[in-house]
């Protein structure tokens, strides 16, 4: 099934019972035409108007809906960049073990998107994405079952002055009600999940100052925690940036750490007993702490050109990649007497990862190294086994496969075998776009999603009875 986006837009807009049109952005703009269907709005207006209604049974049916509704909003999918742990991989079982030669069924298509380089995320039954049409970058929400437009909300102009100006690259994060995004401009946008009406917006360059390490763009996704937003602007005012959730007001900035801002993505994790983010630039990789900015650590790591690959933490380890000859490092990252330190164990360049991102599992990392697909002990560093398999790509793990995605178009089923090579089938994306396919793979609720500039295609990974 195919469904051309720009065929869907809504016909008649409606309006929230207390609040504007929606559609509206922040700034009192006109009303934009929004599709919903009956059922989710007749939700809406129970939840968020019990005052209205005076029946005791309908009272407690509205009671029973918000609950039914709390429950859907914790059922996120792949909500965020590289999935919920932001390490890229899928919670999916029950998927199939091969492929046949045409691959898994398509199960259905969406053209005219927009051109754009970002990866989807999916969350609450739709896929959240970016876009360029002509010379303005716009959000947009689509129903998961089958790729119809839901809503879209224009959020800046697009940003043509940068290398591969084909569209954005960064990921939307859905939390709970609010989705947000990031423009290659710098335009980070905070938007109602359900309707795409823009609630706050700030600019990385112009707000706060930001400044990147090369010329593609801001390319990271953000990273939501609690009520903080965590981004990267880079620059002197410190790299990292956090903002409150709720308002896009600066709480505070990592003035410890400085660096031009890279590619990478902050994480959150737990070192020894203690909360901290993780983040990656040109210069250094850091630890900072989540309630003050305060650097934890650091270790001085020289990258080139353009870091990009989201760092990986394991037991007290962190291993780091980037590509331009760079290679590969793992520091060991300990605490004594309340005092972090970090100490590099390797550094070689068996595995100089670009944008395609590494995924650790078990005692191994896999990971595209050029055209290679690299199997490498993560604790040794020593390379268990490489393939030239689809060459350079972007990988997902689910149900112990790897899915390789080709920057050329093929996407391969792979074993996450750390003994050898086994592939379990291979096919070709259709009507390539011509442009490198650089949105990473998406594996929720049993299908298989690919981003290629305004297409995105839907493969049912179900086992068919």
């Amino acid at each position: 099934m195919t469904t051309r986006c720009r065929l869907q837009r809504l016909i008649v807009p409606l309006t929230h019972p207390s609040g504007p049109p929606l559609g509206q952005a922040a700034s009192g703009k006109k009303p934009r035409r929004m599709l919903t269907t009956c059922n989710t709005w007749t939700l809406i207006m129970l939840v968020h108007q019990p005052s209205r209604i005076r029946q005791p049974g309908i009272l407690l049916l509205t009671t029973l809906l918000a609950s039914l509704l709390a429950a859907q909003l914790t059922a996120d999918s792949w909500p965020q960049w590289r999935g919920p742990n932001r390490d890229g991989k899928s919670a999916e079982t029950g998927l199939l073990k091969s492929w046949p030669e045409a691959g898994p069924p398509l199960a259905w298509k969406v053209t005219e998107l927009g051109e754009g380089y970002a990866t989807p995320s999916v969350a609450q039954g739709r896929i959240f994405g970016a876009s360029y049409r002509g010379e303005d970058e716009f959000a947009w929400a689509l129903d998961e079952s089958g790729g119809r437009l839901i809503w879209e909300t224009r959020t800046a102009p697009a940003e043509r002055d940068v290398g591969y100006s084909h569209g954005p690259r960064s990921t939307p994060t859905v939390d709970g009600d609010r989705v947000f995004t990031l423009g290659a401009g710098g335009h980070l946008t905070c938007m109602d999940r359900q309707t795409g009406t823009i609630l706050w917006q700030k600019n990385l360059k112009e707000d706060l100052n930001g400044r990147m390490m090369s010329g593609w763009g801001y390319s990271e996704s953000v990273l939501v925690d609690g009520n903080r937003v965590l981004c990267s602007p880079g620059g002197r005012q410190g790299t990292v940036a956090c903002l409150n959730r709720d308002t896009g007001e600066l709480v505070w900035r990592s003035t410890q750490l400085k660096d031009s801002a890279a590619y990478t993505s902050i994480t959150k994790q737990t070192i020894d007993g203690h909360a901290q983010y993780l983040t990656l630039t040109g210069e250094t990789l850091a630890g900072i702490s989540p309630d003050t900015g305060a650097l934890v650590w650091r270790a001085k790591r020289k990258g080139k050109t353009a870091v990009i690959a989201t760092p990986i933490y394991h037991e007290g380890t962190v291993f780091v990649t980037s590509a331009y000859n760079v290679g590969c490092n793992l520091f060991e990252i300990s605490q004594r007497n309340g005092r972090f330190n970090a100490k590099e164990r390797y550094a070689h360049r068996d595995v100089k990862n670009h944008h395609g991102g590494a995924i650790r599992i078990g005692d191994h990392i896999f990971a595209s190294s050029g055209p290679i697909l690299v199997c490498l002990d993560m604790a040794s560093g020593e390379v268990a086994w490489e393939q030239r398999s689809v060459g350079k790509g972007s990988l997902t793990f689910a149900d112990g496969h790897l899915y390789l995605r080709s920057e050329q178009g093929p996407i391969a089923l792979i074993e996450a075998n750390p003994k050898q090579y086994v592939e379990k089938g291979r096919f070709g994306q259709p009507d390539r776009s011509g442009k490198r396919s650089w949105a990473h793979p998406v594996v929720a609720n049993g299908h298989l999603l690919l981003r290629d500039q305004d297409l995105l295609l839907s493969y049912d990974l179900r086992p068919q009875r």
